[in-house]
């Protein structure tokens, strides 16, 4: 933590957005931003005090009475005109996530592109939030239904995906009809000035979207406030078992996504050119930054030797470097300390017994002043080894081997994270039992990354997910609305008097 340098005019400036505009901050705290591929500081971003979040819940409040009756329709025409507009400045965007996180730009484009179609699936808010009607459920009685907005929602995102996971929260919080606050990563907070800027220009009302920029004071601050009606929060399972403690406790819904650690199984008949391929991409893409990453290699009866032979010559072909070359495959993680934590387990690893095949603290690489770290590999891990328990959030693959196809499910099953799978086999039969008996929210088959499109939701099980809601999708409507029911009769003379009975049709 930093306070504001003296020079700082000649630095890019990362302050609040409030009331439909930016606010000088009341906190003078102030944190450095850094371009994780040369460590140099690109920006410095403003920790908000409490009073600055009473100035974002104060505009939010006064916005929500109108923007909630603004018709549906106009509502939709908002997210139809953000469409366009992130479409239009999706490169400029892109380069600000590569920047302050260190994507390789193909990545960073690919990530604006998931969130994009969230802001499209709420495009069709009108028909999402349609109720029910049933007429003459009684003699001149009719029910129907209807969604409403809950009120002021907030959104904490976390650093690895600065534009997909707030596009996952405020497009359909907002189309619902409900104000939004929005608490990026002081790590890389660029992307959230950039998302208001494009929603007052595409005619949003001033105070349906703020941003609160900050650390653990404006969280707090957030989840304990009365005016709060419903919290969407993504992060570290420690975190997101705050966030829904807190949140619950004061009243609010809460969607908490948390940690996981991700398996890919791999039976003896699958594909191994396609396995090595997927393990590649969905253990190193991004620098293992993924909440959806593959960590876990299973490898099952006699599938590691193949698997390994076509995968070594893979992570030796790696490309790593800044994110601003597009020909590189994989750029640094996001802060040097967050790599240093990753080498840290590499070192825990190498104590526990885990057989070290591809040592990523020895990439040419790490010579850079940026933030890297080599591709690395474990064999023959054990799942009472922490490299194999614990969420790295690194470029580091472990394996684990197992003679039979039951043993690897209950392994998957015995994890305390339950957020993606993913199982690699020709055995239609093999697939199905594993797709159904696996205890996990995300399942993948020959395909490593199943992340849901925005029609259906994303969400895990276990400790990977507190709350009964997963994000954005059918489940993300439902979370951002409350159901009311209406049971209606028009009499057509005099009341004849109380009825104190049940009543019925």
């Amino acid at each position: 933590m930093a306070q504001k340098a003296e020079n700082v005019n000649a630095m890019r400036s990362v302050n609040n957005w409030i009331g439909g505009e930016l606010q000088d901050p009341h906190s003078d705290r102030w944190a450095d931003v850094f371009d994780s591929a040369t460590g140099e500081k690109c920006a410095q971003v403003v920790m908000s005090s409490e009073a600055d979040v009473d100035a974002a819940l104060a505009a939010a409040k006064a916005a929500l009475p109108g923007w909630s009756r603004t018709p549906v329709l106009r509502r939709a025409r908002v997210m139809f005109k953000l469409k366009e507009l992130i479409e239009r400045d999706r490169a400029e965007i892109a380069a600000l996530i590569t920047q302050e996180h260190g994507k390789v730009l193909h990545d960073a484009d690919g990530s604006i592109q998931r969130g994009l179609e969230v802001v499209e699936f709420a495009c069709g808010i009108p028909h999402l939030i349609k109720g029910d009607y049933s007429d003459q459920v009684g003699t001149g009685v009719d029910t129907y239904s209807m969604r409403q907005s809950v009120g002021v929602c907030i959104g904490i995102t976390p650093f690895n995906f600065p534009a997909m996971v707030p596009l996952w929260m405020f497009p359909l919080a907002i189309a619902c009809g409900n104000t939004f606050i929005l608490k990026p990563s002081e790590k890389d907070p660029g992307c959230s000035l950039k998302w208001a800027e494009l929603l007052a220009e595409a005619g949003l009302p001033p105070g349906v979207f703020n941003v609160v920029q900050g650390d653990h004071v404006a969280v707090n601050a957030l989840l304990n406030d009365d005016r709060v009606a419903a919290v969407s929060f993504v992060g570290s399972t420690p975190v997101a078992e705050h966030v829904y403690k807190t949140a619950s406790e004061n009243g609010k819904r809460v969607q908490a996504l948390g940690g996981a650690k991700n398996h890919l199984v791999v039976l003896p008949d699958a594909d191994m050119d396609q396995a090595a391929d997927a393990l590649v991409g969905a253990g190193y893409g991004s620098a293992g930054e993924r909440c959806m990453a593959i960590s876990a290699i299973v490898a099952v009866g006699d599938s590691a030797e193949p698997l390994l032979e076509k995968l070594l010559p893979k992570i030796a072909a790696l490309k790593i470097g800044p994110g601003s070359d597009n020909s590189n495959d994989m750029g640094p993680l996001i802060t040097a300390e967050h790599r240093d934590k990753v080498r840290n387990y590499i070192d825990i690893g190498e104590e526990e017994g885990a057989a070290l095949l591809v040592d990523g603290r020895t990439h040419e690489i790490t010579k850079s002043s940026g933030y890297f770290l080599g591709p690395t590999l474990f064999d023959h891990a054990s799942k009472d080894m922490r490299v194999y328990q614990e969420e790295i959030f690194g470029p580091v693959l472990t394996m684990i081997r197992v003679q039979t196809f039951d043993e690897a499910i209950n392994l998957v099953n015995d994890h305390e994270y339950g957020n993606g799978t993913a199982i690699f086999t020709r055995d239609g039969d093999a697939a199905r039992e594993f797709a159904n008996g696996i205890e996990v929210g995300m399942v993948g088959i020959n395909v490593p990354i199943p992340v849901p499109l925005a029609f259906h939701s994303f969400g895990g099980w276990k400790r990977s997910l507190f709350g009964d809601m997963s994000i954005y999708g059918p489940e993300g409507v439902r979370f951002y609305t409350r159901l009311k029911t209406v049971t209606s009769r028009w009499p057509t003379g005099i009341r004849s008097g109380a009825d104190f009975s049940m009543p019925t049709m």
